[in-house]
């Protein structure tokens, strides 16, 4: 039987007690934010385990990357894990937040061992964002090239990147080399002359 969103909140609260730092009711949708990332994979077998919630099921996963969250006024850490859950058995879908407790080396406990459909799901958040999922049987990177530098949904990776590549016709080979590109302004620019609104009031004229 599927619960409403109120009896859903006031359920994750009784099962996940202090380890959840916020459960917030927004929108008809539940979001849970954990108080410490280290328990991500406990909470996630006690939601996917327990009776009246039974998430059997892992949608997604991602990394998400805080820096300069609202204008600069975050002052939480940086990365975080969110997890999007499906109760098969209820009807009910939940918002699952862990993040990360140090900035220069997140680490979050990996929940392959909960849904082992959140395989590729880690390695993209580490591919991309850099978080090591402790415990993940195989986290290498998933989509950039084995050779990539650095983590490119970081709000600090640049937008041209560290290194570029192409083929050398005299080595026969793909060669790695620093990006040449010039760094340029891409916010396009309308020039207008200083009487411009009266000319154009002239011609409906």
């Amino acid at each position: 039987m599927s619960l409403q969103p109120e009896q859903l909140k006031a359920a994750v609260e009784a099962e996940l007690g202090a380890r959840a730092s916020t459960v917030d009711l927004r929108l008809g949708e539940v979001t849970v934010t954990l108080a410490s990332g280290a328990d991500l994979a406990a909470c996630a077998q006690a939601l996917r385990d327990a009776p009246a919630l039974r998430f059997e099921q892992l949608i997604d996963l991602c990394g998400m990357d805080y820096l300069a969250h609202g204008e600069g006024s975050w002052d939480g850490p940086r990365y975080a894990a969110v997890l999007h859950l499906l109760s098969i058995a209820h009807n009910n879908r939940l918002r699952l937040r862990a993040f990360a407790p140090d900035d220069d080396f997140p680490l979050l406990p990996s929940v392959t061992g909960v849904w082992a459909g959140a395989n590729w799901y880690e390695r993209e958040a580490f591919d991309l964002y850099g978080i090591v999922f402790e415990g993940h049987p195989d986290l290498r990177r998933l989509l950039t090239d084995y050779g990539f530098v650095g983590h490119p949904f970081r709000k600090d990776f640049p937008i041209s990147g560290y290194v570029e590549m192409r083929y050398d016709p005299d080595q026969k080979r793909v060669v790695y080399q620093p990006v040449t590109i010039e760094p340029r302004e891409v916010v396009p620019r309308i020039v207008r002359e200083a009487n411009y609104a009266d000319s154009e009031a002239m011609r409906r004229d």
